[in-house]
C-alpha cells in the first residue's frame, strides 16, 4: 500500500469541496496523516459597464482565512491550513511540491461542453500536472427517498 503521510485538500468552500474534505478526512485519521487545508487566492473583481475593477485583497484575503479557520476536520486530525493568493492550479502543484504531499483530494464540478470550455478545470489541470496521485470528488447524488407502502399499492393497482 502506499505510504500516506501527507494530504492536502484544496478547497473552494463549495459543497463539492465539503464532499472530498470529508473523504480527506477519513484518509487522514485512517493513515495517521497530516492534512493540510489549503486556499488559493484570486483577487476577485466587478465588471462595470465603465470597466473591470479590483475589490480590495485585503479584505478578501481576510475572509477567506477566517472560513478556512471554520473548517474543523476534527480532534484526532493534524491539520494545517494554507491560505495563498495566486492562480489556483498554480498554488495547489506549488504547495503539493513545497509539502512532499504523498496525495491530493478535491472536489470536482464535473462540468461538461461549454461550461468546462469557458471555466476550465482546475481539478483536470491539477490531475495532469500534479507530483503525487490525486483523488477527485464529484458531488454524490442526493439520498433516495423510499416510497411509502400505500404509494406503492396506489401505483401498482393504477
Amino acid at each position: 500500500m502506499l505510504p500516506v503521510h501527507t494530504i492536502l485538500h484544496p478547497t473552494d468552500f463549495s459543497d463539492q469541496s465539503s464532499h472530498a474534505f470529508r473523504l480527506a478526512c477519513a484518509l487522514a485519521r485512517d493513515y495517521g496523516a497530516r492534512l493540510i487545508l489549503f486556499h488559493g487566492a484570486v483577487r476577485p473583481t466587478i465588471a462595470y459597464a465603465e470597466g473591470v475593477f479590483p475589490v480590495g485583497l485585503d479584505d478578501y484575503l481576510m475572509e477567506a482565512q477566517e472560513m478556512l479557520d471554520r473548517i474543523d476536520p476534527g480532534p484526532s486530525i493534524n491539520v494545517e491550513r494554507r491560505l495563498e493568493e495566486g492562480d489556483a492550479v498554480t498554488a495547489i502543484l506549488q504547495v503539493a511540491t513545497e509539502t512532499a504531499c504523498d496525495m491530493i483530494v478535491m472536489g470536482t464540478h464535473g462540468r461538461t461542453g461549454l461550461a468546462r470550455l469557458l471555466m476550465g478545470s482546475v481539478a483536470k489541470q491539477v490531475v495532469r500536472r500534479a507530483p503525487c496521485p490525486v483523488v477527485t470528488v464529484k458531488t454524490p447524488f442526493p439520498a433516495a427517498t423510499p416510497v411509502p407502502v400505500h404509494a406503492r399499492e396506489e401505483i401498482l393497482n393504477a
